[in-house]
């Protein structure tokens, strides 16, 4: 009875839908690079059919960096609606929604790859899927059950233990991907089986997200219910801090006050922007650089490079239950990009497969820092406005690649002659850039008697 118990709690928690939504997402993310890649190289219905090696990469570079601006442009006022549903009490739109453009999206794909159409149908299948709220919403919302469920002392613990389940099924996502990438679904060809598989764990997802997913109202662990008595609620906790203006008072000026409040934020933002822009663009480019000479990676080969940055979570999980101990937050944070920095300098330099991995191992706490932010944003403001917040902050990231998706594309391009890893450089310089904020935010915390430690769950 007690098992049963357990692993019906265990089947309500968002965590699952985390997996089974990473799962499917690492095994759609290998069929795309990989369908583009031979259609890039194929005589017809490719990308660009052409001669010659670097035509084919910017041939390859420019349709990313489209399918990336649709993805992240077609969000935002989805999601911004979506936050605005979350906060006023129905907190699993923000999760449904981007799920059903998730199933669109892959149906898009599988489409393309059984009848042949070209490839740049995706760019129809990525805007299904922004306009439904896409990755900003989903996480967003996500991330707003995690703060519900959590409180302030165990959140940053709680957010990276979802970030590193998140992360394993990604890893064992990309580890199969090449492998069924290789499969044939009824002589329909290759690739119909690994984005059917994912199709189904979407759709898995999906059911989970309706029909089990528990979501606290306030940490509680006391489940959801309507908007309407979460709106009496509301009245009544709002009564209740009327009459504690006092304990409120001492708070304010322990954190600073309001107006302290609203520079930590603007200054977190700062940060978190600033590090998405390097890690983001640099992301977008490898994935044109790993199929270039001298790599030219294959199915198998691009799985397996996947996998190595879900391996990331893990060591940058790892990082956080051990360096919490004896750091604060901010400290975490710029350890993280001081560690993606010197991994994405030596990725500038890469010739062969090995040194793609040392570069990635450089890389192990590059995972700390995003996470982390959003769990001291969550801190910054009430549990009512988490959802916009936390939104807002996945927004200017997509606001940010506006400018930086065509810029690191063209710059690629243009250095493929001489140092087609000059992008690497600059993302490593924009991420010890990133530092600056951070480190002013950390001076401004006031100073305690003794670190928190990060419980692991």
């Amino acid at each position: 009875m007690g098992t049963h118990t357990t692993l019906w709690a265990v089947c309500r928690r968002v965590e699952t839908l985390v997996v089974l939504q990473q799962l499917g997402g690492a095994l759609f993310d290998t069929a795309l690079q990989v369908v583009v890649k031979e259609r890039s190289n194929s005589t017809d219905g490719g990308v660009n059919s052409t001669s010659t090696a670097d035509d084919r990469q910017r041939a390859m570079s420019d349709f990313f960096m489209t399918y990336n601006l649709l993805g992240k442009l077609t969000p935002i006022v989805p999601a911004i609606i979506l936050a605005k549903l979350s906060d006023r009490g129905w907190r699993k739109a923000p999760i449904i929604a981007p799920l059903l453009g998730y199933m669109a999206s892959r149906l898009v794909l599988l489409l393309v790859v059984v009848l042949g159409w070209p490839i740049q149908v995706m760019w129809v299948g990525v805007s299904l899927h922004g306009f439904s709220g896409g990755f900003t919403a989903i996480w967003a919302g996500v991330m707003t059950v995690v703060s519900l469920g959590s409180t302030e002392q165990r959140r940053s613990g709680v957010m990276m233990r979802v970030e590193l389940l998140y992360g394993l099924a990604g890893l064992l996502g990309s580890l199969v991907s090449g492998h069924l990438f290789q499969l044939y679904g009824s002589s329909l060809g290759q690739g119909t089986v690994l984005v059917g598989v994912s199709l189904l764990l979407y759709g898995l997802c999906l059911l989970h997200a309706v029909c089990l997913l528990k979501v606290s109202v306030d940490g509680s662990g006391q489940e959801q219910t309507t908007p309407l008595i979460r709106k009496h609620r509301r009245e009544e906790e709002d009564k209740g801090e009327e009459e504690g203006e006092g304990e409120e008072g001492e708070e304010a000026a322990a954190g600073g006050g309001a107006r302290s409040n609203r520079i930590n934020i603007g200054l977190l933002f700062v940060g978190g922007v600033l590090y998405d822009v390097a890690v983001a663009g640099a992301m977008e480019i490898l994935v044109s650089f790993q199929m270039k000479e001298p790599l030219n990676w294959n199915a198998e080969q691009v799985g397996y490079g996947n996998a190595s940055g879900f391996l990331i979570f893990l060591t940058s999980f790892l990082g956080v239950m051990v360096m919490s101990r004896f750091m604060i937050d901010s400290s975490l944070i710029i350890v993280g990009m001081v560690s993606f920095a010197s991994g994405i300098y030596f990725m500038a330099f890469v010739t062969k497969t090995y040194q793609f991995y040392l570069a990635r191992s450089l890389m192990l706490f590059a995972l700390i820092p995003t996470p982390t932010i959003r769990s001291m944003l969550s801190q910054q403001v009430t549990g009512s406005s988490y959802g916009i917040v936390l939104t807002s902050f996945q927004l200017s990231f997509k606001v940010a690649s506006l400018v930086y998706t065509p810029a690191y594309t063209k710059i690629y391009q243009r250095t493929l002659d001489w140092l087609p890893g000059f992008v690497f450089l600059l993302s490593s310089f924009i991420s010890v850039l990133a530092t600056i904020p951070i480190s002013i935010m950390g001076c401004r915390l006031p100073l305690k008697p003794a670190y928190r430690r990060i419980e692991a769950s």
